[in-house]
């Protein structure tokens, strides 16, 4: 494969000047329909002001938004002066299907890929099932895309621990295999407790500082509503901290629905507060899931001193 026209990489753009105290990132995702692609647009012209270190476009699982997600992470790449990361899954594909893959992310003008195994498709914590032809670990992708071109490779990292992990110390065990394989930074699986990042974060340094010197990018999202917020943990195997889940039962009384201003905004302090500490601990950055809206994420950045809209 041709090594495609190198764009700035995640780990270079962390280290260029920035308005506020550290950098941030943002992560879209795929629109379902045509109001939804005019909903992420709107958003992502906004974002684009505020210039963050790289955004990402996340890819369904078992490839059920391939198409849409090679098409818009080429528009984000081509049309807008936004670094973009493409997430890459071995969820149901080949191998000949993920080079592919890397192929048509190659001919948009896209080298940051995020290599991640994937859930599988209509049941995340269901049995994973490796494609006959394709990889069974994350290890494997990373290796895969460094093969093919001129990438820099990011990877997926877990807080809490992965579902899967039976330890922390054999999910820190996998992580750095996929950092070895040539992955230059992670961005974790959201979490809402800051110490299960400063734990991790101290667990790969202490397995090996080498390793541990990449970027461990945590992942926030604030929360707007408990229904999404419920949802996405249910995606995710993650939980909600006694005291994070104390303060959003309060705000939402007898009557979610009826509170939801009131819910949001406990979400947003939530996020604030979240930020702040790893801002002062010495994250490298920030990346926030947006859910493809703007709101909420330039509503934390103006409390952080870093929402500053460029020209």
């Amino acid at each position: 494969m041709t090594s495609p026209i190198a764009s700035p990489t995640v780990v270079s753009r962390l280290s260029e000047p920035h308005s506020g105290p550290v950098p941030f990132s943002v992560e879209f995702f795929p629109p379902k329909d045509a109001p939804a692609e005019e909903r992420l647009w709107r958003a992502v012209r906004i974002f684009e002001r505020l210039r963050p270190a790289f955004v990402s476009l996340t890819y369904g699982a078992g490839g059920g938004t391939r198409d849409r997600t090679v098409r818009i992470a080429g528009e984000l790449a081509r049309e807008t002066t936004l670094t973009t990361v493409a997430h890459l899954t071995a969820v149901n594909h080949s191998l000949d299907e993920l080079r592919a893959m890397v192929g048509s992310y190659a001919d948009q003008g896209i080298t940051n890929v995020l290599a991640l195994r994937g859930d599988p498709p209509g049941n995340p914590m269901g049995e994973w099932v490796k494609h006959p032809e394709g990889v069974a670990y994350a290890e494997e992708l990373v290796r895969l895309v460094g093969e093919l071109g001129d990438f820099q490779v990011g990877v997926a990292s877990f807080p809490e621990g992965h579902h899967r992990s039976p330890t922390l110390d054999e999910d820190t065990r996998f992580l750095l295999g996929k950092l070895r394989a040539g992955a230059e930074y992670s961005i974790t699986q959201m979490f809402f407790d800051v110490e299960d990042y400063f734990r991790l974060r101290d667990r790969v340094v202490a397995a090996d500082p080498e390793q541990g010197a990449k970027p461990i990018i945590p992942g926030i999202m604030p929360i707007t509503s408990l229904a999404s917020v419920r949802r996405m943990l249910e995606l995710s195997g993650s939980k909600l901290p006694a005291d994070v889940d104390a303060r959003l039962t309060a705000a939402a009384g007898n009557d979610e629905e009826a509170n939801r201003e009131a819910i949001r905004a406990v979400g947003i302090d939530l996020a604030t507060e979240m930020s702040e500490r790893l801002i002062a601990e010495g994250a490298p950055c920030l990346h926030f899931c947006s859910l493809n809206f703007a709101r909420a994420t330039t509503e934390v950045l103006d409390r952080l001193g870093m929402n500053v809209l460029v020209p």
